[in-house]
């Protein structure tokens, strides 16, 4: 008779405590076992999950996380972590609407610190932690671990971290993840080097008993002194990997079998006997346990749902069809295509925005800077500054992070660098990490600033096409969504021009990007139900806003409802009351509707918008209840 399965009676850590080798080999076998059963369900990230399942468990056994303090950068590697942590039986729901999140998240246990959903950020909060821990008389007894992946690590804060590690890391642990991966393949300086590592035949013991007898040699007068120096120099470039680290003031151990939980708990207890900060240098295979996955990483990062027969994927879920994502693409090919001033830079993000052809076709003009959207944008003014036309391809919640690079090097020199904003607005099952919610109110504060909002796909390319010859910084904006066309007759794209699409004395509805065609379904359910006519406006143009069409509009109407994927602090439907109120226009009854002063969590789009009220439903009643109310009824 089998032995019942280990994984259901882990409620926490704790109850890995005591258990022998092979029952944590076999735990490790179940948690891979359940992360390929999650998959079979629903899209989810999977292959960063297959190979952090050994780490963590050792991190789990050698550490005790309820004193103790762990970090997973990026964290969409958290899944073993959850489910050794109490949460397998909430397991199944991750990443659905009222579910777990994909993400670590306080909120649901005690061993997530963070909600960490960016890269880079963990060596410094990991340092604020032994740093606030020393400073409460609280360090002796605790250590502060971050654990980051090799993708995530030429991230610029990580390098600021580590410059003041020396001072506050006494009891700082940082485990450098190496799969040689990021999404995609990594690239850039960082990763050769940990290659070099990688490479490196000589093992951390032989190491150290080199470094351990040289310390123990007398120095006797200057020219053994000298001797004595080079030796050690030689043996740190010779057989102490890791310099560059040393040099910081880290001790360097490593690169270690990253799936030998045996091997991982011995190095993990020897960085605690030490007096810290320690750099703990593992090697690990994303993808690994599930041969698939291994073979291809990058399909396998966040695959679609999947059916499999043992170790072999028999058949895969197709795609939903044609994205904003996959028309902003083919439009950034195009462009290459007819000017070779054209280039495109992105942040380890090149599967996310598809542009593997666009990088196969013109490999000279194409740039993956690993995540560091900092340095692509600056890169990007540098480029723009000798005459080419850059485009900064980025989602927009990871462009934030480069917000006064847009500032100096970008807007305040005036260069013409576009930015394609991918995931603009919603993200879905990705969660509050994720969602693009604040591009507008962060973009259209900058002076010499163009900010695009689509209104549906088809408005992408010519948006582009304008970008590109505008002799400013463009931005264009644009959903997580399919890449769905408004019917009927339309008007060209034309800079600073909004276009109406219905006409009608009732009310008026002013769309600020891809809602547009919940905000036309809105009026025509109005039309049929109610019997009002209704104006619908497709804004195009937050920045310049076209307020010769928009305000007349505003003066006329009963009511005015502006609808935009994104937050209402400092998004459209204030740029339109700014408008109004520069030009000294009263309007009625206005409703601005979006994202309120709120994080909004994890579901899919079409859930949240309905439950921020911005789908057509949503849309509808707002104009319903509005057209109802007394005309002195000013609504905020």
């Amino acid at each position: 008779m089998q032995n019942p399965p280990l994984l259901p009676t882990i409620n926490s850590p704790k109850d890995l405590v005591g258990l022998r080798a092979a029952d944590l080999e076999r735990l490790a076998g179940e948690i891979r076992e359940t992360l390929c059963g999650l998959v079979e369900a629903r899209s989810a990230h999977f292959a960063s999950n297959l190979g952090v399942v050994e780490l963590c468990l050792a991190l789990h056994t050698a550490f005790d996380f309820s004193r103790d303090r762990l970090i997973w950068d990026t964290g969409h590697q958290i899944y073993p972590h959850k489910l050794i942590t109490g949460r397998y039986d909430e397991f199944p729901t991750i990443r659905t609407k009222g579910g777990l999140m994909g993400y670590p998240n306080p909120a649901e246990s005690d061993y997530d610190l963070f909600v960490t959903g960016h890269a880079g950020s963990s060596v410094s909060t990991a340092l604020g932690l032994a740093s606030g821990d020393q400073l409460l008389r609280d360090h002796e007894n605790r250590w502060s671990v971050a654990v980051i992946g090799d993708g995530a690590f030429p991230s610029g804060v990580v390098y600021e971290a580590l410059n003041n590690a020396k001072r506050n890391g006494k009891r700082l642990l940082v485990v450098l993840n190496d799969n040689r991966m990021s999404i995609c393949h990594r690239v850039g300086g960082v990763a050769d080097y940990l290659d070099r590592l990688r490479m490196n035949p000589i093992y951390s013991g032989l190491k150290e008993e080199v470094a351990r007898v040289l310390s123990k040699v007398p120095l006797l007068g200057d020219p053994v002194e000298r001797l004595l120096a080079q030796m050690k120099e030689a043996a740190k470039a010779g057989f102490h990997g890791g310099m560059l680290f040393e040099d910081l003031g880290m001790r360097y151990v490593g690169p270690i079998d990253g799936h030998n939980i045996a091997l991982l708990r011995k190095y993990l207890r020897m960085a605690q006997r030490g007096d810290g900060p320690v750099l703990l240098h593992v090697v690990t295979e994303k993808g690994h346990g599930f041969r698939p996955a291994a073979e291809d990483p990058v399909t396998f990062h966040a695959p679609p749902v999947f059916q499999r027969d043992c170790d072999r994927v028999v058949a895969m879920a197709k795609s939903a069809g044609r994205t904003f994502t996959h028309v902003a693409s083919d439009s950034i090919r195009d462009a290459m295509a007819a000017n070779n001033r054209v280039t495109v830079l992105t942040a380890a993000m090149c599967q996310g925005n598809k542009l593997e052809k666009v990088r196969d076709e013109f490999p000279d003009r194409f740039f993956d800077t690993g995540i560091c959207e900092a340095h692509a944008v600056a890169f990007a003014a540098g480029q723009a500054k000798v005459g080419m036309r850059p485009i900064v391809d980025i989602y927009s919640t990871f462009l934030q992070r480069s917000f006064d690079h847009i500032f100096q090097e970008v807007a305040l020199q005036n260069l013409p660098v576009t930015f394609m904003l991918d995931r603009g607005g919603l993200s879905g099952p990705d969660g509050p990490t994720h969602h693009g919610v604040f591009d507008l109110a962060y973009l259209r504060v900058f002076p010499n600033m163009v900010v695009m909002a689509p209104g549906d796909a088809s408005e992408v390319a010519p948006m582009l096409a304008i970008a590109l010859e505008h002799p400013q910084p463009c931005a264009i904006r644009y959903p997580k969504a399919a890449a769905d066309v408004v019917a009927g007759q339309r008007s060209p794209v034309r800079f600073g021009k909004a276009e109406v699409l219905r006409e009608g004395p009732d009310g008026a509805i002013l769309a600020g990007g891809a809602l547009l065609g919940e905000c036309l379904k809105a009026a025509e359910q109005l039309h049929l139900e109610e019997g009002l006519s209704l104006t619908v406006v497709n804004a195009r143009f937050i920045k310049p806003l076209d307020t010769q069409t928009l305000l007349p509009i505003i003066e006329q109407s009963p009511f005015v409802v502006t609808v935009e994927e994104a937050a209402v602090a400092g998004g459209f439907g204030s740029a339109v009351l700014e408008a109004c109120s520069d030009a000294g226009v009263s309007p009625g009854q206005f409703r601005r509707l979006g994202v309120g002063d709120h994080y909004v969590e994890h579901g899919e789009r079409e859930e949240l918008l309905a439950d921020l009220g911005i789908d057509a439903a949503g849309i509808a009643r707002v104009c319903r209840e509005l057209s109802h109310a007394p005309a002195a009824n000013l609504a905020g």
